[in-house]
C-alpha cells in the first residue's frame, strides 16, 4: 500500500510540473515543442503506471497554467497528494515575475541637449535673443563687434617658385590682341587635321598654351597649335584673366 501511494505521489507531481510548462499556444513551426513533449511524458508516465499496476485515469489532461499562477495547494490536494507538513510558502508564488519591468520607455530629451549645448548658436531664435538681450545691450555688442573687425589690405602676389612653366596670366595680360585676331603669319603650313589631332593631347587649354610659349612660341608653332595666327594654341581665351584683372 505504501509503495502504491508512493507511485502515486510521483507520478502526480510529475503531471503539475508538466502542467506548468505548458505552453497557451502551440507553434506548429518549432517541431518537437513544449505539446508535444509533454504528451510524451504523460504517455510515459501512464505506460509506468500501468506496469506497476496503478494506471492513471483516462481523462487525466495537462491544464495550460493561467498567467503568473505556480502550483497551487489546491492542485496538489485534487490530485490526491498530502501536503501536510510541507512547506508550501513557495508553491503560489512560484510563477510570479519578480524580475523589474525593463520595456519603460526612457524620455527623449534631444531639444532638451541641443538647448543645453554651449557650442550650437541660437542667434536666429528671436525668444532665445529677446530673452537675454536688450536693444541697448545689443547695441553695446556690436560696438564690441565693429572694434575688433580687421580688414586685411590685398598685397602682391608672391614671385613663382620652382619650375611652373610660363606665366599665361601674364601672357594673357600683355598680350595686344583679342582672340581670333592674327598677329603672326604662320605660312599655311598647318592644316585642320593636324591643329585637332595635337590639341587633343592636352587635358586642358591651359595645358596647351603653357606647352605653344614654352615651345617658341608665339614665334614659332612648331605644332600646328595656333593656324590662325592669334598667339592663342588651341582655342585657349585670355579674356577670362583679364575680366578678373579689371575686377569684372
Amino acid at each position: 500500500m505504501a509503495k502504491r501511494m508512493k507511485n502515486i505521489l510521483i507520478v502526480g507531481v510529475s503531471l503539475l510540473t508538466l502542467a506548468g510548462c505548458q505552453q497557451q499556444v502551440p507553434n506548429s513551426a518549432e517541431g518537437v515543442g513544449f505539446n508535444d513533449y509533454a504528451q510524451y511524458e504523460l504517455e510515459r508516465a501512464r505506460r509506468e503506471a500501468s506496469l506497476q499496476g496503478t494506471p492513471l485515469p483516462s481523462g487525466t489532461a495537462i491544464v495550460p497554467p493561467t498567467n503568473n499562477q505556480g502550483v497551487t495547494s489546491s492542485d496538489l490536494a485534487a490530485a490526491g497528494i498530502n501536503i501536510g507538513g510541507m512547506n508550501t510558502g513557495g508553491l503560489n508564488t512560484a510563477g510570479t515575475n519578480t524580475g523589474a519591468n525593463t520595456g519603460a520607455q526612457q524620455p527623449d530629451q534631444p531639444l532638451a541637449a541641443l538647448r543645453s549645448n554651449p557650442e550650437i548658436s541660437d542667434e536666429q531664435s528671436f525668444d532665445a535673443v529677446a530673452g537675454r538681450e536688450s536693444i541697448e545691450s545689443d547695441a553695446d555688442r556690436r560696438a564690441r563687434q565693429a572694434a575688433a573687425y580687421q580688414q586685411i589690405q590685398a598685397t602682391a602676389l608672391p614671385d613663382r617658385t620652382g619650375n611652373a612653366g610660363p606665366n599665361i596670366v601674364q601672357y594673357a595680360l600683355l598680350a595686344p590682341n583679342d582672340r581670333g585676331e592674327t598677329v603672326f603669319d604662320r605660312m599655311g603650313f598647318s592644316t585642320e587635321a593636324r591643329f585637332q589631332r595635337n590639341c587633343s593631347g592636352y587635358r586642358t587649354p591651359d595645358d596647351a598654351q603653357r606647352d605653344f610659349i614654352s615651345r617658341g612660341g608665339p614665334q614659332r608653332d612648331r605644332l600646328g597649335l595656333d593656324p590662325d595666327g592669334d598667339g592663342f594654341a588651341c582655342g585657349w581665351d585670355p579674356q577670362a584673366f583679364r575680366a578678373i584683372a579689371a575686377g569684372n
